[in-house]
Parts: structure tokens; C-alpha cells; sequence
């Protein structure tokens, strides 16, 4: 998927584009809210959204 397709698809969900890009880019975490959206509207599932991330 093109990063401006995702950027698209991902901004009714999560907020404005500059947000999606900190969310993308690990800066800022995910709220609440937008698991809840990106779980019933993209089918991802909840857990997945949750878990922590591992650093390297």
C-alpha cells in the first residue's frame, strides 16, 4: 500500500495526517479511542493493538 493511501484510509480513524504519522512513526502510542476504531472499522484485532511494543 502506497504511504499516502494509508495516510488516507487511516485519518478518520486516528485523527489528522501529522497525527498518523507520530502513530506510525512510534512517537506517540495509541489511545483507547483509536484501537476501538481501528479494531470495528479495520477488522484488526484488539489485542494486537494493545500489546507492547518490543525495542531493539
Amino acid at each position: 500500500m502506497k504511504p499516502i493511501l494509508a495516510i488516507l484510509i487511516l485519518e478518520p480513524l486516528i485523527g489528522k495526517s501529522n497525527r498518523v504519522y507520530e502513530i506510525l512513526n512510534r512517537k506517540r502510542p495509541l489511545t483507547l479511542p483509536m484501537i476501538r476504531r481501528l479494531h470495528r472499522h479495520l477488522g484488526i484485532p484488539a489485542e494486537v493493538l494493545i500489546a507492547e511494543t518490543v525495542t531493539r
